[in-house]
C-alpha cells in the first residue's frame, strides 16, 4: 500500500483531472485577464512533478522542454491541451513508480542528498500545488462562462480516506 501522503497526492491530481478533463482544446489555451491559461496550469503541474519525483529523486528528465517553458517565473505560454495532458501523464506515471516504493523513513528524509527538504514536505507542496491551481482553472472556466463544473471535492471517503501512518 502506498504511503498515505501518496494517497492523497494521488487524490489531488485526480482532483485535477475531474475537474479539467472535459475542458475542450480552445478553451484550454484561453487566458482571462493576467490568469495563466488552463494548458499552462497541466504543464506548470507536470514540470513541477517531473522537478520534484523524476529529476530530484531519480536523476532524469523525460521532457527538458517541460522545465524550460512551464517552471516558475517563465514567460507565459499556451500549449496544446491534448499535448501538455500526455506530458502530464507519461511524467506523473514514471514518478508513481518511484512514489510507490516511499517507505516512512523515505519520506522523513531529505528528497536530495545534502539538502534538508524532507520528501514528505515535497509531498505536501504538490498536494497544495494541485488544490491552488484547480481553484485557479475553476475560476478561469467560470470566466469563459461555462456551467455544470465540479463545485465540491469528490469521494474523499473512498478514493483517500484519512489513514493512520
Amino acid at each position: 500500500m502506498p504511503h498515505p501522503l501518496v494517497v492523497q497526492l494521488r487524490f489531488a491530481r485526480s482532483e485535477f483531472v475531474r475537474g479539467l478533463g472535459d475542458v475542450s482544446a480552445e478553451d484550454g489555451i484561453q487566458r482571462v485577464g493576467r490568469m495563466n491559461s488552463i494548458s499552462w496550469m497541466v504543464g506548470h503541474l507536470a514540470a513541477q512533478e517531473q522537478r520534484y519525483w523524476l529529476m530530484g529523486a531519480q536523476e532524469y528528465c523525460l521532457y527538458q522542454e517541460v522545465q524550460d517553458t512551464f517552471a516558475s517565473g517563465q514567460p507565459a505560454a499556451v500549449p496544446v491541451l491534448d499535448e501538455i495532458w500526455g506530458r502530464w501523464r507519461a511524467i506523473t506515471a514514471a514518478a508513481d513508480l518511484w512514489l510507490d516504493a516511499l517507505t516512512p523513513e523515505r519520506v522523513a528524509a531529505p528528497l536530495v542528498p545534502n539538502y534538508s527538504g524532507k520528501v514528505g514536505t515535497f509531498l505536501l507542496r504538490n498536494i497544495y500545488h494541485y488544490w491552488y491551481h484547480l481553484g485557479e482553472a475553476m475560476a478561469v472556466r467560470q470566466s469563459l462562462g461555462q456551467e455544470s463544473l465540479a463545485d465540491f471535492v469528490g469521494d474523499l471517503d473512498t478514493q483517500a480516506p484519512y489513514q493512520p501512518q
